[in-house]
């Protein structure tokens, strides 16, 4: 699901975002609901961030006012008898890359009913993207995020992986 976001574009970096387990649902600018291996799974826009809800699990990137950046690299967490990891990664484009890597994305998104891209009104290549993992197992369930910053020309890229314990 493609969305233009109804909100202004507030600059931002990547060093700025932060990572929280266990907020609670934040106010959406969209959001998607899903069911993934017999799993409700909400993926929501906030803004220049992201909010993915699933079993035991709510991961928030984004800028806290309480929580100073950057993100790290990883993160594993076992929760209520879930293997929760997390990776985020940053790269940073040329002038002339950076636009067609955004558009590379948005491209391979469309049409899929497991995403949620939005973008802001006034920048093409300031977009949020959220993806469900395709085919996940019973016992696994994963996703994937973009966040995508014009005026430095970043990337981050995050991915999370949920499976339940025997």
């Amino acid at each position: 699901m493609l969305t233009t976001l109804r909100t202004a574009y507030a600059d931002t970096r990547a060093d700025a975002l932060s990572f929280a387990l266990g907020l609670p649902p934040l106010d959406a600018l969209a959001v998607l609901p899903l069911e993934c291996a017999g799993h409700p799974v909400e993926l929501r826009l906030l803004g220049a961030s992201h909010q993915v809800i699933v079993g035991p699990v709510s991961e928030t990137v984004a800028c806290l006012p309480d929580r100073p950046g950057p993100l790290p690299t990883q993160v594993r967490e076992t929760l209520d008898g879930w293997s929760y990891a997390f990776t985020a990664t940053v790269r940073t484009y040329g002038a002339a890359g950076f636009g067609p890597a955004v558009d590379a994305l948005c491209a391979r998104l469309a049409g899929r009913d497991d995403a949620l891209t939005g973008t802001f009104p006034g920048s093409p290549h300031a977009v949020t993207a959220l993806a469900v993992d395709p085919g996940p197992a019973a016992r696994r369930l994963g996703w994937q995020t973009w966040h995508a910053y014009p005026q430095t020309r970043e990337i981050v890229m995050t991915q999370s992986r949920l499976v339940s314990e025997p």
